[in-house]
């Protein structure tokens, strides 16, 4: 062991021992109690130091996660409040190693962002985009612009096996040929759904990286459920942020009279979409507990909200006695529903202590599944009704297939939440059953992206 690990591990035993010292202050709590939350408490830093962090970030987010269930963690981490947030913000690495490999990793990263914007451009600069279907060409490959190289990314972060990389690459090699080498019709549905599903189904590549190869781990998996979230959540606030600066640049440019719009439309915007991909997946990991804390409340906030519009939804459609109609765009709004619902709970799973018993957030977020299974059963029986009149085409195959995947989740994780909530089965089932059926998306999405074209004459 070399001397720098010696006293990296000496000081994560050192903030440990002040965290049961202060635990020690109280009277009520004992000795065993002491050591059942330590022992909690190191499983927690276990993960994080396996997901790739650092001891002392291990310790801090551990720390804020289990002041999420027990209420002298949380006083523990407000009473150190202002050097938390320091740590958590900063970063602060004393030793030369430790600095040097951030900076790596930055450089890393940078060069990765750089490179995706590149690869967006790269097709015009050498004149390979097709002279018609520019749109429906960029629109095939855009996954193939930023998931590559977000695959590297954590394949290298990871240090994963040379089979990793080699299974990585063959996965991403079959998916460009499959886009770009079958014969679409520009245009058509099959081309637009194997845009659609191609990101879907190359996620799963991303979480094989993000696990280093362990994807059989069911935290591993877990632990990429919440990557995705605060993923999402630093992207968003980086657009939101780059949609700004754009605005501002065309403005001043304005000014002296010079139009910007065309180089930020052409180059700023698309290059800085795929570059912001690889910047926030590096934030999320350099400051995992900054977001982790607000994903939880966002969930706690909209599930609540999305379970009250579905029921007015449902009472307005009683009470006018009018049916949905089957039009694409509805079908898409309708899957994107699901999706959404899917998401709360995926998130509210994974933020959640398997070992802490019922609470009013499960009894809403069971509601919340009940109201969506509902929508998605009246959806359901309206396109079955259209397929029967109007017979099959991709976009409703594809639509029945989609509402038939997620109503099976939803539907079976609604059953195991009731069990939960009436004493008869453990929180972990569902957590089990969340992790088991993340491949599912993954496979249906490769199903339309390489049956669907040929199946519908490519149509």
């Amino acid at each position: 062991m070399s001397e720098q690990t010696r006293k990296s591990d000496q000081g994560l035993e050192d903030r440990i021992a002040a965290w049961r010292e202060y635990l020690g202050r109280r009277q009520a709590i004992r000795a065993e109690d002491r050591d059942e939350l330590e022992d909690h408490l190191r499983h927690q830093i276990a993960d994080l130091q396996q997901a790739g962090l650092a001891n002392d970030e291990a310790f801090l987010v551990a720390v804020k996660r289990m002041g999420e269930i027990d209420a002298l963690t949380r006083e523990f981490a407000l009473e150190h409040s202002n050097r938390l947030w320091k740590q958590l913000v900063t970063v602060v690495d004393h030793e030369p190693a430790g600095r040097a490999a951030a900076g790596t990793e930055t450089k890393v990263v940078l060069g990765l962002a750089v490179a995706a914007g590149v690869a967006v451009k790269l097709p015009s600069l050498l004149g390979l985009e097709p002279a018609e279907g520019t749109d429906s060409f960029y629109a095939r490959n855009a996954s193939l612009f930023v998931m590559p190289f977000l695959a590297i990314y954590f394949s290298w972060k990871r240090r994963v096996s040379k089979t990793c990389w080699l299974l990585g690459a063959a996965v991403f090699g079959i998916a460009f040929a499959v886009v770009n080498l079958l014969p679409f019709q520009s245009g058509g549905s099959t081309e637009m759904l194997a845009a659609i599903h191609l990101p879907i189904a190359l996620w799963l590549v991303i979480g094989v990286a993000y696990t280093g190869g362990s994807w059989q781990d069911r935290e591993q998996r877990m632990n990429f459920v919440r990557f995705s979230g605060e993923l999402f959540i630093y992207y968003v606030l980086i657009a939101l942020g780059g949609g700004v600066l754009t605005g501002t640049t065309i403005f001043m440019f304005n000014a002296v009279g010079l139009d910007a719009e065309a180089i930020a439309s052409r180059w700023i915007l698309p290059c800085g979409a795929a570059g912001a991909a690889l910047v926030a997946a590096w934030l999320v990991e350099a400051k995992q507990s900054v977001v982790e804390n607000m994903a939880p409340v966002l969930t706690r906030l909209f599930t609540p909200l999305f379970a009250l519009v579905l029921l007015v939804f449902l009472v307005t459609m009683l009470w006018t006695g009018r049916a949905v109609e089957v039009q694409r765009e509805v079908l898409i709004g309708f899957d994107l529903l699901l999706v959404v619902v899917l998401g709360l709970l995926l998130y509210a799973v994974s933020a959640r202590d398997p070992r802490s018993g019922p609470s009013l957030s499960d009894f809403l977020q069971l509601t919340l599944l009940i109201c969506a299974l509902l929508v998605d059963a009246v959806a359901l029986a309206a396109l079955l009704a259209r397929i029967s009149e109007l017979g099959l085409s991709p976009n409703k195959v594809a639509a029945l297939g989609e509402n038939l995947v997620l109503l099976v989740n939803l539907s079976w994780s609604a059953w195991l939440y009731t069990r939960f909530l009436r004493g008869r089965g453990p929180f972990d089932s569902l957590v089990r059953w969340q992790t088991a059926y993340l491949p599912v998306y993954s496979s249906w999405a490769g199903v339309v992206i390489v049956i669907f074209p040929p199946l519908f004459g490519f149509r």
